[in-house]
């Protein structure tokens, strides 16, 4: 006879591994507010252009390292996540390029602040940014990103850190106009390559092992 596989059981396996019995608190999207400011220029009008820039900026500075944030709410009692869309095509987690000597939890707190927040120029207190969660290589100036760095890859061209990044009860997100924030089901991103590219389709499995708490408004 099978063996009944219930929760408690489940429980009482895992009460000894610290680290699948991660928890993380998630905030109705109805708690925050969304307003929107001036316009932020776009950088890149299309994949070709921001290969370009990305060829360019080696050239000068050599390898480009980016860090996005992965901002979680909770809609319909499922984990949601936000996504800046751009041109109504193209979707981004939020975040950018780090400056030269600039860390990344500085880095990705100022790109924070810049984005979603009314005040460009703040110091990004108001961001409390976790652990990595994953990072992504692109080995030559191609679309094409890898969870890992190929090993016969001696200078990749960019790396690209995710970062889960936990939001407080109550915050205001300010908006460019020429972008969008949207909150999208965990289960709509899965493994959705085609629409919201490798990085952003893989982040379901990269929060698998989380046990999220849906906290009350």
């Amino acid at each position: 006879m099978g063996e009944d596989v219930s929760e408690t059981n489940l429980h009482d396996r895992n009460s000894g591994n610290e680290d699948q019995n991660l928890e993380f608190d998630i905030y109705p999207l109805s708690s925050y507010y969304f307003g929107s400011k001036d316009a932020l220029p776009f950088k890149d009008h299309t994949q070709h252009h921001h290969l370009l820039r990305i060829q360019s900026n080696y050239a000068a500075r050599g390898l480009r390292t980016s860090v996005e944030a992965v901002l979680l709410v909770e809609l319909f009692k499922h984990p949601h996540l936000l996504l800046l869309q751009v041109r109504n095509s193209i979707y981004k987690l939020p975040g950018g390029r780090l400056r030269p000597g600039e860390s990344d939890t500085d880095g990705l707190k100022r790109k924070l602040t810049r984005k979603l927040c009314v005040d460009e120029e703040g110091d990004g207190s108001e961001w409390e940014v976790g652990e990595c969660l994953g990072m992504w290589w692109r080995p030559d100036f191609e679309t094409l990103l890898y969870p890992f760095l190929p090993p016969n890859i001696k200078q990749p061209k960019e790396c690209t850190k995710v970062f889960l990044v936990k939001l407080p009860a109550s915050q205001k997100f300010i908006v460019p106009k020429n972008m969008r924030l949207l909150a999208v089901p965990l289960c709509q991103v899965h493994e959705n390559h085609k629409t919201y590219g490798q990085i952003i389709s893989g982040v379901p499995q990269l929060l698998s092992k989380f046990c999220f708490n849906m906290m009350e408004s």
